[in-house]
């Protein structure tokens, strides 16, 4: 009997980044693979280095992840899990330097600011880093005693940091979602509470977007998300991003989906995917 090998999984930064532990969280036995950029994970995954994509998409305090959106349709992927990361800062140094001889961290330009009554408190000076657990790899391989990182408690365990102070975010709400992309669409029903996502062109017409989306106001669908970005360097030529709940089989999806097809020039489901309980529990 031949055994399933365990999935290679690319996403940005270095390891203990919070894509990672994304990783870690849908696939414990997962391989990961480290990239430079969100362009690197798709490549990684087109090239056969990687097996699946894990990326950011939006976070509960800043916000939708730039560029992302942009890449989704051009990636030639689709999604078929998301994956909610609960964001929790920790405060790492060298082994044997206290919490009192930190004078300055460095992080990602992001989460600086989420640790900043920590910061202030006490008295620590803070810059930005590319990625915040390629900082901690930087710190381990010889960096000062009077430096710190903030990252995920991952990081300190994968770089031998150890943690001076954990869970120091000003907001404790602060959540990432992550999309785990793979190259082939699945259309399955895995759960009992299914997700679609699709982006769409409205056709240039008055009201196109009004009546695109009285579909599923009409058949009771629920739109989680809706955003807008431009293509082809056109101020007319809008694409539409948008999450629902449902699966493309179920009859009230269905006839939202043939009614959103009248208006549109293009429409395309990039995943059909069963909701995480995490996101019901950022609702709440």
């Amino acid at each position: 009997m031949t055994l399933n090998k365990p999935p290679r999984i690319a996403f940005q930064g270095a390891l203990g980044a919070y894509s990672h532990e994304a990783c870690l969280q849908a696939r414990p036995d997962g391989i990961p693979v480290p990239c430079t950029t969100f362009d690197g994970v798709l490549r990684a995954v087109r090239a056969g280095r990687a097996d699946l994509a894990m990326l950011p998409v939006e976070n509960t305090t800043y916000g939708r992840v730039a560029d992302i959106h942009r890449l989704l349709p051009q990636s030639g992927m689709h999604i078929i899990e998301e994956a909610f990361v609960r964001v929790r800062i920790a405060l790492m140094a060298r082994p044997g330097v206290a919490l009192d001889r930190i004078k300055h961290v460095r992080a990602h330009l992001v989460l600086l600011p989420q640790a900043r009554s920590f910061l202030e408190a006490h008295g620590i000076t803070s810059e930005p880093a590319a990625d915040s657990a390629g900082a901690a790899q930087e710190l381990a391989a010889g960096g000062p005693d009077h430096e710190g990182v903030l990252a995920s408690a991952v990081a300190a365990d994968i770089h031998g940091l150890n943690v001076l102070a954990d869970g120091i975010e000003d907001l404790d709400h602060n959540t990432t979602r992550f999309l785990l992309m793979a190259p082939d669409l699945d259309l399955s029903r895995r759960g009992d509470h299914m997700m679609t996502t699709f982006v769409f062109e409205v056709r240039n017409i008055p009201a196109a977007l009004y009546k695109a989306m009285g579909g599923f106001a009409t058949n009771g669908v629920n739109m989680t998300k809706l955003e807008s970005y431009m293509v082809g360097g056109s101020f007319t030529a809008t694409q539409f991003y948008a999450d629902i709940e449902g699966h493309p089989d179920d009859p009230a999806v269905k006839r939202a989906l043939e009614e959103l097809g009248y208006f549109t020039n293009m429409l395309d489901i990039l995943g059909v995917y069963p909701s995480h309980p995490g996101r019901w529990q950022t609702a709440g």
